[in-house]
């Protein structure tokens, strides 16, 4: 057996031997950890009963134990490599995986510092949650809800933790930045029978008479706002459109609200309607309903029927 044979057998036998007191050690590394997870945890479930702090425990100690897991078995299992780098490579690849989220909510959160599509205070809406912004961290930001089984924007009571990477995963809308305003419509439908150009006029001085300090405002944020964005409202004052339906006519409000006080702003509108169409004789709000028209008797002179003569 010459000696570079002699040479590879003993260079087979001295890597085995070292992978295997390197698993050994790999094994009793786990083994230790694993016992330390479980003492640390008997240990906090009887200092408390608090079934959240026994959680929070539970999961940082299991991150921990795997950071600290992983940078001793990869010294013994990297320990007789030339480079280090690569090794640190390994580690920042491994980092990278395991926290993933918190880096990406870091990110996310340089971007609300830096880019600001909102701030605290402002009202947003973001992958399909809505709601008042009352706290921005390195990790989440926090949410007073609004909507959901509740109309028209109210707040549900519901404090919503939302982590800072969604601002990166998905489009953010601002109810409140640089513009407090928003446009609302209100449909009134009246029936065929109704002077529908008297509604219309009732519910155009009735809807002006309400928005006349919103309009001023809303301009001079708006002037503010071009500043920033390409912003090109010509008209902000109210205006009643007019559109045939099935069951009568229907005048839809188009008019700026405050982002805040839509619900209050539709209320006070729709109780002068009623009140003023209560009023009129010739005006009746349409529903659904099932009726029969007589031509006969209801249609025009021209367009009825021509009674023939045998």
């Amino acid at each position: 057996m010459n000696q570079d044979t002699i040479e590879t057998i003993e260079r087979l036998i001295s890597n085995a031997y070292t992978s295997y007191s390197n698993f050994i050690e790999t094994l009793l590394i786990v083994v230790a950890l694993i016992a330390v997870h479980f003492i640390v945890n008997a240990i906090v479930r009887r200092q408390t009963e608090n079934d959240s702090i026994r959680y929070k425990w539970r999961k940082n100690l299991a991150y921990f134990l795997s950071f600290i897991g992983f940078l001793l078995i990869g010294r013994i299992w990297f320990e007789g490599m030339a480079s280090v780098a690569t090794f640190l490579g390994l580690l920042s690849a491994g980092l990278a995986i395991a926290l993933r989220d918190p880096v990406t909510d870091m990110a996310g959160w340089l971007f609300l510092v830096w880019r600001k599509p909102f701030s605290v205070g402002d009202r947003i809406e973001i992958a399909d949650r809505k709601g008042d912004v009352i706290d921005i961290r390195f990790f989440k930001f926090t949410v007073l809800e609004i909507g959901n089984w509740t109309k028209s924007d109210q707040s549900t009571g519901r404090v919503i933790h939302i982590p800072n990477h969604y601002v990166l995963q998905n489009s953010i809308a601002n109810y409140t930045s640089d513009f407090n305003f928003i446009w609302n419509e209100i449909e009134i439908i009246v029936t065929f029978e109704s002077d529908w150009k008297k509604a219309k006029k009732i519910i155009t001085e009735i809807v002006n008479s309400h928005s006349e300090d919103y309009v001023a405002d809303a301009e001079a944020q708006v002037r503010r706002a071009k500043k920033s964005y390409l912003i090109q409202y010509k008209n902000l004052t109210p205006i009643v459109y007019t559109e045939v339906v099935d069951i009568g006519v229907k005048l839809t409000i188009r008019h700026l609200s405050h982002a805040r006080r839509r619900r209050g702003l539709n209320q006070l509108i729709w109780e002068d309607v009623l009140d003023r169409f209560l009023k009129e004789d010739d005006i009746d709000f349409a529903y659904n309903t099932l009726r029969i028209y007589q031509n006969q008797i209801e249609g025009k002179p021209d367009l009825k029927p021509k009674s023939t003569s045998g």
